[in-house]
């Protein structure tokens, strides 16, 4: 027997053993599949496994973190949070915000913060990020100390600079807002992110054409920058220049959650040298409930031009979809069906701003259940005051960070509008849905709530065509009720939608609808007052008509 070793056997015998040794890359997609699946323990348990020495990718760090925050183990994960971090850059921290926001666990995010504080009690970035959460959440007061502090570590960052301007617009420092982006754009005048921004505050401001000034020097910059350009479309719509806003508004299919529908079967432009005789044009639903029930005024003229509709939106719209005049068809769910085009409800107005029908079919464009409205109205037939639907607080959706906070400076508690109880001669219908209409008691008069048994809008509809008048918040019930041809009351943010204008109480989507709008940020005083001097008169009027 020979004493040398078989060099060829020795090979494969260490070829298998590096075979079954485990490869970093494929246990990352394991792990990141687990937590995909809803199962944090799995992943962990695949993350942590032993790797013999190879070297391990840095992002098993940030699939620990997400296991250890999903199991709530706030100590294991500040230490992976480290791991994941490099020296400069963002925090890791950063990247779980989003998840933790779609898990509505933000609140959670601040225990975690807090450990990897007292590890890490120097680095600024775990300021600016418990700063992010704290402003989404609606504590400006300790927000503004940890941004503050940052600064003292770091004065001119520009995250830092850019989360302070953000909460001082959210609280209205308007002015001192503009100061802080004016030292951004001071700083780096090629960059055309502090200029957008600015013009943002400025139109929240009402200072149209300066806003639109700052956009002509920063679009040039990033011509093909899609939210730069949004941005921009919105100053336009506000300022009142439609034709052209509409047209730059499309440039939101370049950022996330618009539609994932082929452009190039995008619905064009209404014109004469377009057929659409007997082409099956899909209308999709594509952000809220309010901006559906604002462009179902396009159907009709739509429907004029010979096209096949087919809407495709929610469940909860979908009687009153079906009511309007052009319709063929109405989905929810489902498969997406055969089309010629598509067009989002978003963008009829551009379709169309070409043509008679700018503003699409006149009010009322939409109507009620003759069924349900009888029923409502035999329920009533005794009241005989001004009945007036209250709505004081639109959806929070607290997944959608924007919305949040949009929703915290339209929104009022029902406690504001205490004042107008006092007023004689009225009846007040509640029109609110979830958590706010659990503040019905704070209400010092009688405010009867069926609410309970409107489970979809057209059930609201068919209430609302028994009431008398609207007063509402900036929330759906605006729409729903200008679109019946309802005489609305809307109570409005100072730094309002783009779609109510500038310096307008009138609107020229709804005729019968009267704004209230703040005069001073986040003070309802002054629009209470004046909405139950509009109450009063309304039941005034009422009485010399009856005499």
């Amino acid at each position: 027997m020979s004493d040398s070793l078989d060099r060829s056997a020795l090979d494969n015998s260490v070829s298998k053993i590096e075979d079954n040794q485990p490869d970093p890359s494929d246990v990352l997609n394991r792990a990141q599949n687990a937590m995909t699946r809803g199962a944090p323990e799995e992943a962990l348990a695949i993350a942590r496994a032993p790797l013999d020495g190879r070297p391990e990718i840095p992002a098993l760090h940030y699939v620990r973190v997400r296991a250890y925050f999903h199991l709530r183990r706030y100590q294991d994960c500040a230490v992976e949070l480290e791991e994941a971090s490099t020296n400069t850059g963002p925090h890791a921290i950063s990247l779980l915000l989003d998840e933790a926001v779609a898990m509505r666990r933000r609140d959670d995010l601040l225990p975690l913060l807090k450990i990897c504080r007292k590890r890490k009690p120097d680095d600024f970035r775990l300021m600016n990020a418990g700063a992010t959460v704290l402003i989404q959440l609606g504590r400006f007061d300790e927000a503004e100390l940890l941004l503050r502090l940052s600064l003292q570590r770091h004065p001119e960052d520009p995250t830092t600079l850019n989360l302070l301007a953000l909460l001082l617009t959210e609280t209205g420092r308007f002015d001192s807002a503009l100061s802080v982006m004016a030292r951004l754009r001071d700083a780096d005048p090629q960059d055309w992110e502090p200029l957008c921004n600015m013009a943002c505050i400025l139109s929240n401001m009402g200072r149209m054409e300066e806003a639109a000034n700052l956009y002509r020097q920063a679009v040039p910059m990033a011509p093909q920058n899609a939210r730069l350009r949004l941005n921009h479309s919105i100053t336009m719509l506000k300022s009142g220049r439609m034709a052209q806003g509409w047209t730059e508004h499309e440039w939101r299919f370049g950022l996330p959650g618009h539609t994932s529908m082929p452009l190039d079967r995008l619905l064009p432009n209404i014109s004469p040298s377009l057929d659409l005789r007997g082409k099956r044009v899909l209308i999709t639903q594509e952000e809220g409930l309010g901006d559906t029930l604002m462009y179902l005024r396009y159907i009709p003229p739509l429907a004029r031009t010979g096209a096949i509709i087919h809407i495709w939106g929610t469940e909860t719209l979908a009687a009153i979809c079906e009511r309007v005049a052009g319709v063929s068809e109405v989905q929810f769910g489902g498969e997406t069906p055969d089309y010629d085009y598509h067009c989002p409800f978003i963008s009829l107005p551009r379709a169309f701003s070409g043509t008679p029908d700018a503003m699409g079919a006149p009010v009322p464009y939409l109507s009620a259940d003759r069924r349900k409205a009888e029923a409502w109205r035999q329920q009533f037939q005794d009241d005989h005051k001004l009945r007036v639907g209250l709505v004081w607080a639109g959806a929070a959706r607290p997944e959608d960070t924007a919305a949040l906070m949009v929703d915290r400076q339209r929104s009022m508690p029902l406690s504001e509008l205490a004042p107008l109880a006092g007023i004689e001669g009225v009846s007040f219908y509640s029109l609110q849905k979830d958590t706010p209409a659990e503040q019905i008691p704070d209400f010092p008069a009688a405010l009867v709530n069926v609410m309970p048994d409107c489970h979809t809008m057209d059930d609201t509809a068919a209430l609302m065509v028994n009431l008398d008048i609207i007063v509402s918040v900036d929330t759906s019930a605006v729409h729903l009720a200008g679109g019946l041809g309802k005489p609305v009351i809307m109570m409005d943010r100072i730094n309002n939608c783009w779609r109510w204008l500038h310096g307008r109480d009138d609107t020229p989507w709804y005729p019968q609808m009267q704004i209230v709008r703040q005069t001073r940020f986040q003070d309802w005083s002054d629009v209470v007052a004046r909405v139950k001097q509009l109450l009063e008169d309304a039941v005034a009027a009422r009485r010399h008509k009856s005499q």
